[in-house]
């Protein structure tokens, strides 16, 4: 099989890939559709037995009862529908990493060298991020808000950023461009899945849209706790992303540090999460100041992934 058929074999699986995870959002939104939130208790009079001169009688009293679904009912046909959209979750993060590596072997690189395979990756890793925290706990709920943006990232990717398969410009043939920009995307995809949950709880938390719906996901300080899980694990991550990175650079231009754009932008987004988890272990800052830093953190992740790569000359202008 020729190198050109591999890249075309990777194209059509990236756009299968589109398509299955399209449909698993149709089936993550039927499923939130077809569920009946949690009802809340409603009063209603009981019966009590008194003693009366020797017997009982029954004598009014309030108790409270809730109905047979007040912990959430879930119809046949949701779950129907989040079993389907969770098998299909599965199958598009499947395609995606198929198209990663049929991309890499018809260019017989790592597929990492423009933002064009980044989003690919950063894509496969929050949708994987996703399925395999979905084998922890029940996060149907979560599905069609993770799908919905991986979608529009991979739809973006394929058509504005997209760039025929070919070799590595000079400065990417290295050790490190496995190592770093896989780690780099890791922690993008966690940061993706994160910044959901922040938007998440922020919406929640104000409920935003109607009560009727925020009752068919977890509480807002579930929520809460949950986005504060993924950024403990991404940042990490992000931080060996920039030593990582200053050390390639020393290697490739000479020096550790040289105040290129996307240098500089990787430690500003660097600083603002670090400022995230600085507010979140402080007892005195809301806990929706400190979301707000953490959606702030995303939106810099954005910046310098579309506008520095474009606008911005420097030494990673290559990686457009």
């Amino acid at each position: 099989m020729t190198d050109e058929i591999l890249a075309t074999n990777a194209n059509y699986a990236l756009w299968s890939a589109i398509l299955v995870l399209t449909l698993a959002m149709i089936g993550y939104a039927l499923h939130l559709a077809w569920t009946v939130p949690q009802r809340d208790a409603v009063e209603v009079p009981v019966r009590e037995p008194v003693a009366v001169g020797g017997g009982t009688a029954d004598a009014d009293a309030t108790d409270v009862a809730q109905g047979d679904d007040a912990a959430g009912g879930e119809s046949e046909r949701a779950r129907k529908a989040a079993g389907i959209a969770s098998t299909l979750s599965w199958l598009g993060a499947m395609l995606l990493l198929t198209s990663a590596l049929l991309r890499g072997v018809a260019t017989q690189r790592a597929p990492l060298g423009n933002l064009f395979e980044f989003s690919v990756a950063g894509a496969f890793f929050a949708m994987a991020t996703f399925c395999v925290w979905s084998t922890r706990r029940d996060l149907r709920w979560l599905g069609v808000f993770v799908t919905a943006p991986v979608v529009l990232l991979l739809g973006v990717a394929s058509t504005a950023w997209y760039v025929e398969a070919d070799e590595l410009v000079p400065s990417l043939k290295s050790y490190w461009l496995p190592i770093h920009v896989t780690v780099a995307t890791l922690s993008v995809g966690i940061f993706i899945v994160g910044a959901v949950m922040a938007a998440l709880y922020l919406m929640s938390d104000r409920q935003v849209g109607g009560e009727r719906f925020w009752r068919k996901l977890p509480p807002a300080a579930a929520l809460e706790r949950l986005t504060y899980s993924l950024h403990i694990v991404a940042f990490p991550l992000w931080t060996f992303t920039l030593i990582a990175g200053a050390i390639w650079a020393r290697e490739a231009w000479g020096a550790y540090w040289n105040w290129d754009p996307k240098e500089v932008w990787t430690f500003v987004i660097w600083v603002v999460y670090a400022a995230y988890l600085h507010a979140r272990a402080t007892k005195n800052t809301p806990r929706r100041t400190a979301n707000w830093i953490a959606l702030a953190g995303f939106a810099c992740i954005v910046i310098n992934y579309t506008v520095v790569n474009f606008y911005f000359i420097g030494q990673h202008s290559y990686a457009q």
